[in-house]
């Protein structure tokens, strides 16, 4: 079972974060661990792993479906390797830790002959009568949203991802992606509302 757990803002509105129960180092802990474990400390290590991990998974299985598991194992082969040359805070840390994990993602599809999906077409703003951003990040907590965020044009879908799952901000998510902090949240949004229509679909069907 996930909660969800304001993050960032996310234009005027607040974005929330989903994040596992389990393991999930605050902040704080988090940032000490990773001092720690670049100095070698194992345990320290796996303080990072449990916290990261999760959220780091969600995301990736959105990119490359059954393989994220060898995906994520890679990435963090990776990150232990490159980790006494990271320098930053926790939010710097989970940045870090997905962008190498997006790098050998999309690697993977390339050794795979596959690319992500192409948006087709623009999701058109029209005024909502609902907060459906918040609606839709409330209902991301099961794995049919998280199937759902794939059938999202690639950009909004990534965008979606990093901010309310991983939990980055628009700056950190435009890093990651190669993209401007507005760009990430017009990515954001417009995938947050389409979601909100696949979901209010799914509940119909459901009736």
């Amino acid at each position: 079972m996930s909660r969800v757990q304001t993050a960032a803002a996310f234009g005027d509105r607040p974005i929330r974060r989903i994040e596992s129960t389990v393991d999930a180092a605050p902040d704080a802990a988090l940032a000490t661990a990773i001092t720690q474990a670049k100095g070698g400390n194992e345990n320290a290590f796996r303080v990072v792993y449990r916290s990261v991990q999760p959220a780091l998974l969600r995301y990736l299985r959105v990119l490359v479906g059954q393989d994220a598991e060898d995906v994520a194992s890679d990435a963090w082969l990776q990150i232990a390797r490159d980790l006494p040359s990271f320098r930053g805070d926790a939010d710097g840390f989970r940045g870090w830790a997905t962008t190498i994990a997006r790098n050998r993602a999309m690697d993977h599809l390339r050794s795979q002959r596959r690319r992500p999906v192409e948006p087709v077409e623009e999701v058109v703003d029209r005024p909502a009568t609902t907060d459906t951003a918040e609606s839709a990040v409330d209902s991301l907590a099961t794995g049919a949203a998280l199937a759902m965020i794939a059938k999202l044009p690639q950009d909004q879908a990534e965008a979606v991802l990093l901010r309310v799952v991983v939990g980055l901000d628009a700056k950190a998510s435009g890093k990651v992606l190669g993209k401007r902090p507005g760009a990430v949240r017009t990515s954001a949004y417009r995938g947050l509302r389409k979601l909100a229509e696949l979901l209010e679909q799914a509940a119909d069907q459901a009736e």
